[in-house]
């Protein structure tokens, strides 16, 4: 059914196809079993530049469900550790397996795999988005609110990666997207500019506002993130006062609505960008929001091979 050939970037996909991911997530965690058998003899390979805990185990378990395999392959284990191109690398992965996730630092490495492969490439994180997580994310809202369009997400932190994809999401999806950053934190300007241009055909609207507690007055979902991203480490005490304001605690989640959830992409730093309070509030959703990954990614790794 899908017409996209990799998820690379959630802009690359039309809404009614990431309605589609949704739909098939969620009729796949309800009746598993139903899949059991559809990527039988498939074998994704998983480059793995950065740690992880949830994308690994996720996708992992996820292929092994369909009845396919996942392959671990950190950097130290693949000829890239020893200068072999990513370009060199595409091709090579393309005569072993049927598809490619990666989780890399910089993000032309995942255009590069794309380009150079002729499988399909799903990116796990770059440094400059997370699609997958989006999609989780997105998937968990629609369980909690029951609908996606129109919802008022409102992400407090560091405009990084995930905030890229979320804006990504909530402009093809018609949802309103607040980044609540300090100034010089906010999002990549034409992550912006396009995710804006995209909300503006769906009813959406994505926004940058610079104080916390004003952005989250109304909002149906409150999320953040660390405050220093893998690769930042140098920074961390810096980040750590910068963003002392933007912690996400019990005043600040008691200014959104009576309703609205907690999510986060996790891991969370408790006591840096949430307490615990919010993290184990009864309306946080931020342990089905990580068993969602397994489902959208089930979805999309369906969609790409079906």
């Amino acid at each position: 059914m899908a017409r996209w050939k990799h998820l690379i970037s959630l802009m690359d996909l039309e809404p009614a196809e990431i309605v589609d991911v949704l739909d098939l997530a969620t009729a796949m965690k309800a009746d598993p079993a139903a899949y059991r058998k559809t990527l039988d003899g498939k074998t994704l390979g998983m480059v793995f530049q950065k740690s992880s805990t949830r994308t690994r185990i996720s996708f992992e378990v996820g292929m092994y469900q369909l009845g396919g395999q996942g392959l671990f392959l950190s950097s130290n284990d693949l000829q890239l550790g020893r200068g072999e191109t990513i370009q060199d690398t595409a091709r090579v992965l393309s005569r072993f397996v049927d598809m490619v996730m990666a989780r890399v630092f910089d993000h032309q490495d995942i255009i590069d795999l794309a380009e150079y492969g002729s499988i399909p490439i799903i990116n796990g994180l770059s440094d400059l988005l997370h699609p997958c997580q989006a999609l989780a994310d997105f998937l968990t809202i629609r369980e909690h609110l029951g609908r996606v369009e129109g919802v008022k997400l409102v992400y407090v932190g560091d405009g990084n990666n995930v905030a890229h994809s979320l804006m990504h999401a909530s402009a093809k999806l018609g949802a309103h997207c607040v980044i609540a950053c300090p100034e010089g934190y906010e999002p990549d300007e034409a992550i912006l500019k396009v995710s804006r241009d995209a909300a503006a055909q769906t009813g959406g609207s994505i926004e940058v506002e610079h104080d916390p507690k004003a952005a989250v007055e109304g909002a149906h979902a409150v999320y953040t993130d660390v405050w220093t991203s893998m690769g930042q480490e140098k920074e961390n005490e810096e980040r750590k006062r910068v963003f002392a304001d933007y912690q996400v605690n019990r005043d600040l989640f008691e200014r959104a609505l009576p309703d609205a959830i907690f999510l986060h992409c996790l891991p969370a730093h408790r006591g840096d960008e949430v307490t615990d309070d919010v993290a184990d509030h009864a309306r946080s959703a931020i342990f089905d929001e990580a068993e969602n990954r397994l489902h959208a990614q089930k979805a999309v790794m369906l969609r790409l091979l079906d």
